[in-house]
């Protein structure tokens, strides 16, 4: 195995206190995450509390996690190392209280050599969540701690000022780690190594050379068994506020003064204070066709399960440039991308038919799959007589470079980062608060929802929405292949 670089791990072993250990985010991410982060060597050593509302002990919970870990590890289980983290797993009901609780961690901490930290996993439903916070306040639980805030935070500024008053209550600013795992992907952190790393790029990185940006992420998936959830949430709480515009806080940002979590939190926060609130007229609320006879929903529900929306940032570096965000269920295709839109030249001396402009202007995309790939497309001339333009693409994927296997997922990055206290990729109180107040007027007055069948790209208005530019997805060409057939 190799060895993990000095500073990339938490300094001290680990108690993780899972709640909500039997829930399918725990099953999916969480347990093969901490599988991973334990037997790769980046944790000095851990033990994992499982709690929640069922009544399993320490051997039904290891046999839970086994399960989990052989469907959804995203490496080959060895049995060595599944006996090793067996032994590490611990089971707390939520039944048992919070002296139980109190008395596992302090079993689990007698059994490190000197000093350790905890860290509270809140893989609970956002309205279980402070009760939550007020246990781990009874049980003694909060020094030399961190806790993980799953989304969303709040479903308006009212709910997310009094979630933010009630939580320091108990934690302090500091030890609280608002979750986005958009934010924890590979292809998140390489936009800031790309603007910032780059003299090609940051310079061109404004209201001068940029026309529009959009943020795109379409779902092919439903709503499983989150029909009670969706119905209080929808696409606009459960995705906009919480992931797509925070990826449009790192594409916006000013340079930080360093790589460092204070300093590029606050650069974030400063392109929240630029932006300007939602207008309703600048949205797009629809619904996928059949949604209201799922089970759950009411068969007058006006919940969206798609939008999209232009929003604008008002400030030096992106006066005048527009931002379209959009996501959805139960779409044509699952995508993750961001794509720049350059502005094209003010005059073109090249001969009518030639093809310059035909396909609109050149991008630069970001593809935010767990593997980073990105794609720069310009016009070139096609070989043969005359001056005939196509367009072409420039594109990198990470498995050129060997290192795919390198990438932690999302979540395996953003556990690791909070045990080390680095803020860097999650959010504040200050941010999620403003976002918020953002969004107020469209949580006010939002349009009705426009129906689309699933399948599709959302509802036609859509169109006129980001008049007189086209949405990039679909594309108009696909990624080419990084391994073709007889390479």
């Amino acid at each position: 195995m190799a060895k993990i670089p000095p500073g990339v791990g938490p300094k001290y072993p680990q108690v993780v206190i899972l709640v909500g250990a039997n829930g399918d985010l725990s099953r999916r991410k969480l347990l093969p995450g901490l599988f991973h982060l334990a037997r790769s060597g980046f944790i000095p050593d851990c033990r994992i509390i499982g709690v929640s509302l069922d009544n399993l002990d320490p051997e039904g919970f290891r046999a839970f996690a086994r399960k989990a870990i052989d469907e959804h590890a995203t490496r080959k289980v060895d049995e060595a190392d599944w006996q090793a983290f067996a032994a590490k797993l611990d089971y707390v009901p939520m039944a048992a209280g919070t002296a139980a609780l109190k008395a596992a961690v302090d079993q689990a901490e007698k059994s490190f050599t000197g000093e350790s930290r905890r860290l509270h996993y809140l893989s609970v439903p956002p309205n279980a969540a402070l009760s939550v916070v007020r246990m781990l306040g009874e049980a003694g639980l909060v020094e030399r701690s961190r806790i993980i805030m799953e989304k969303p935070f709040g479903t308006d500024l009212e709910s997310a000022v009094l979630l933010n008053t009630k939580l320091h209550e108990v934690f302090s600013e500091e030890q609280i780690f608002r979750i986005d795992h958009f934010l924890g992907k590979e292809p998140a952190q390489n936009i800031l190594a790309f603007r910032f790393a780059n003299g090609l790029f940051e310079p061109i990185w404004n209201r001068n050379f940029i026309d529009h940006v959009q943020i795109d992420v379409p779902e092919t998936l439903g709503l499983g068994n989150r029909a009670g959830f969706y119905e209080h949430t929808g696409a606009f709480r459960d995705m906009v506020v919480t992931h797509l515009f925070q990826i449009l806080g790192f594409v916006a940002m000013e340079p930080p003064t360093a790589l460092e979590p204070k300093p590029i939190s606050e650069e974030k926060n400063k392109v929240f204070r630029s932006m300007v609130p939602i207008e309703p007229a600048h949205v797009v609320r629809g619904q996928y066709s059949g949604y209201r006879s799922e089970e759950g929903v009411a068969p007058e529900s006006d919940t969206e399960t798609f939008i999209a929306l232009k929003c604008s940032i008002d400030n030096w570096r992106w006066a005048g440039v527009p931002f379209f965000l959009r996501t959805g269920k139960r779409m044509g295709a699952g995508q993750r991308i961001i794509s720049i839109a350059f502005r094209e030249p003010p005059k073109s001396m090249f001969p009518a038919g030639s093809g310059v402009g035909a396909q609109g202007p050149d991008h630069l995309t970001f593809d935010l799959a767990d593997i980073s790939k990105m794609s720069l497309s310009f016009y070139g001339k096609r070989p043969g007589p005359g001056m005939k333009l196509d367009k072409l693409s420039l594109q990198f994927a990470m498995h050129d470079t060997g290192l795919g296997g390198d990438v932690l997922e999302a979540y395996e990055r953003l556990i690791l980062d909070a045990m080390r206290g680095d803020h860097t990729l999650f959010t504040t109180a200050e941010g999620i608060e403003r976002l918020w107040e953002v969004s107020a007027p469209l949580l006010e007055s939002p349009p009705p929802v426009r129906f689309y069948a699933p399948g599709s790209w959302g509802p036609n208005a859509i169109h006129q929405l980001i008049a007189p530019h086209a949405w990039r997805l679909p594309f108009e060409r696909a990624w080419r292949d990084p391994n073709p057939i007889g390479a």
